[in-house]
């Protein structure tokens, strides 16, 4: 299947913009999906509940983030707060899996 999506310098029309979106869209949700899969991954490895939340790695992640935000021109006040809910939620989301692979 080949890209339809325009580069969005050259749309000319709304359906154009969200033509491309809804694709940027599905594969933003594959590589969450993927990125999921390492949260799986961390809950299966870490042995203490404890050490799922790391600030230093959240912070570490954070700032190379923003780094590559900064390379590719995306703008900091969408990177920074879309990262630290995605962290968070990806947190959440991996202490249940840790607490339901150690149930009983």
């Amino acid at each position: 299947m080949t890209s339809e999506r325009l580069p969005s310098s050259d749309c000319a029309t709304m359906t154009e913009v969200r033509q491309g979106v809804d694709e940027l869209d599905r594969a933003l949700v594959a590589l969450l999906a993927e990125r999921q899969g390492y949260m799986d991954a961390a809950a299966r490895i870490k042995q203490d509940r404890n050490v799922v939340r790391d600030v230093p790695r959240i912070e570490d992640v954070v700032a190379k983030v923003k780094a590559e935000a900064q390379k590719v021109g995306l703008s900091p006040a969408i990177a920074e707060p879309v990262w630290r809910l995605l962290i968070d939620r990806s947190i959440a989301y991996e202490l249940s899996v840790w607490d339901q692979s150690r149930k009983d």
